[in-house]
C-alpha cells in the first residue's frame, strides 16, 4: 500500500462508509483505514486511494456536503 494515499480522515465511521461507496461508484479503487481503538472508541477512519486517482477522488469528495 506504499502507493495509496490519504484522501479523507473522519471520526464517523458513516462518513467514510459514503466516501468510500462515492468513490466506488465513480470507478475509483478506496479502502478504508480504520485506526479506532475498539476499547475506548477513539481515532479515525481514513479513505485511501491510488496515487493515480488522488486528484480525481478529492474533487469527487470535494462535491459531498459533509
Amino acid at each position: 500500500m506504499s502507493n495509496w494515499n490519504s484522501v479523507f480522515k473522519t471520526n464517523m465511521q458513516h462518513q467514510a462508509e459514503i466516501v468510500k461507496a462515492v468513490l466506488l461508484d465513480n470507478d475509483i479503487e478506496a479502502v478504508l483505514l480504520n485506526q479506532k481503538d475498539s476499547s475506548y472508541h477513539f481515532g479515525s477512519m481514513e479513505v485511501k486511494v491510488e496515487q493515480s486517482n488522488v486528484i480525481k477522488a478529492l474533487k469527487i469528495i470535494g462535491d459531498l456536503n459533509f
